[in-house]
């Protein structure tokens, strides 16, 4: 089977990885793809991820069996929609269920009809509103979320009043937001498989958003992971599942917003017990980078399932590992960063022990000195890298991902030290 991979990202690559070790995967194809995914089969740069004729046209020529979409935003721009309506097998919600992520007032409004555990919220749709409630609530800690997508940065944490009122008339230019209670407890990533009648968990998984040690800093994409969760073990997945898991997946198919792919819960667990943060309608970055190497079972086998909706009798093993991804930046990440940096030559650990993929990463041509033509790899924005360590336990796996780290150079690298420690004993 010919597979194309929509996305350029950490996530990509590792999905890339992953398809590529199946027995019935015969073709990979990645639009655009990165550095990292050319290694692994083919790229197609000038197809826009987000542009349906380009995705359709792509499709034809290359005689695709199925696409795999990687981001939110060809979901939210109705790319899935197009590729139906051509008859083309895809993984990845239309544009109505990819509302979920991409409208925070939406998924919370959902949330509430189904009484779904989650923050208490409001929303606001003009600045002397939200200004008053602020002045209201002053002193208190509150978030405060842009409706739209926003690259996992449409997000602040503050009880600092100016703070929180400058974030917040940033946005309501040109978005509505959310005020939100701010809670308290530690945040579980749970991912969800679909084939629009069933579902089958993955192991949980917590990302590192802060950019700094000690969860400081301002919020970023993520700059690490890990997986399993130790403390996510027995009870507490049980009761995720049934007070948040099975409620949404019985609201979707109620409402007709069931769909083949993805759906990620962004939990905190509290004292009062598990509360839903956010869904999004795909696979994390970069909770992919830990979560897909610990599946056992043929990837290629488990998409073929979804897209037949077989996916019920299909078991899913894991192989009985920790991973612990490492986040590689660069220079002024989260806020405006240099591109086109080199990249020295990355010499490719063990992938017992380590894996590195590539995320905002281009490949450009340079003339060597024996007068021919080579590659160089260059930066392309903020997250560059994941360096994943796998091992026994999650410190044995952080030890082997820190290990790594020396084998991706660039001028402004920079990473967090303290990635998984939090949940290490």
């Amino acid at each position: 089977m010919n597979v194309l991979v929509l996305g350029s990202g950490g996530r990509e690559h590792a999905l890339g990885w992953l398809l590529k070790k199946s027995s019935i995967i015969t073709g990979l194809f990645f639009a655009e793809g990165n550095a990292g995914t050319a290694a692994l089969g083919k790229n197609i740069p000038k197809v826009s991820s987000t542009a349906s004729s380009d995705v359709v046209q792509a499709v034809v020529q290359n005689k695709i069996d199925f696409v795999f979409v990687g981001p939110e935003a060809p979901c939210a721009a109705g790319v899935v929609n197009a590729l139906a309506e051509n008859n083309i097998p895809v993984i990845g919600p239309n544009r109505a269920s990819a509302e979920l992520e991409a409208s925070k007032v939406y998924s919370k409004n959902f949330l509430r009809r189904y009484n779904i555990p989650t923050a208490f919220s409001r929303e606001f749709l003009k600045a002397p509103d939200f200004e008053a409630y602020i002045l209201e609530n002053r002193g208190k800690k509150l978030v405060i979320k842009k409706n739209g997508l926003a690259a996992g940065k449409g997000v602040l944490e503050s009880s600092d009043r100016v703070e929180l009122l400058d974030f917040g008339k940033s946005i309501i230019e040109h978005d509505s937001l959310l005020v939100e209670e701010f809670l308290t407890g530690w945040e579980l990533s749970v991912f969800a498989l679909t084939d629009g009648k069933t579902y089958k968990l993955l192991l949980p998984c917590a990302d590192f958003k802060k950019a700094h040690d000690g969860d400081t800093g301002p919020n970023t994409g993520g700059m690490g992971s890990i997986g399993p969760v130790p403390k996510a073990e027995g009870g507490l997945m049980k009761t995720i599942e049934k007070s948040i898991v099975a409620p949404t997946f019985e609201a979707l198919a109620k409402e007709g917003l069931s769909y083949k792919g993805i759906l990620y819960f962004g939990i905190m667990v509290t004292s009062d017990g598990p509360k839903v943060l956010e869904y999004n309608i795909r696979l994390g970055d970069p909770e992919s980078q830990v979560l897909l190497p610990l599946i056992k079972t043929d990837f290629g086998q488990i998409c073929k399932a979804i897209i037949e909706g077989k996916l019920s009798d299909t078991k899913i093993e894991f192989h009985k590992k920790a991973a612990l991804g490492v986040v590689i930046a660069a220079e002024g990440y989260p806020g405006s960063v240099r591109k086109e940096i080199s990249v020295q030559e990355i010499k490719e650990p063990d992938e017992s022990e380590a894996i590195i993929f590539h995320a905002s990463t281009i490949l450009t041509q340079v003339l060597l000195g024996t007068g021919s033509k080579g590659t160089q790899v260059l930066t392309n924005s903020g997250r560059c890298f994941t360096v994943v360590g796998l091992g026994t336990d999650l410190k044995d796996a952080g030890v082997k991902a820190y290990n790594n780290i020396s084998r991706v150079k660039f001028d402004g690298a920079w990473f967090r030290t303290d990635i998984g420690k939090k949940f290490i004993s």
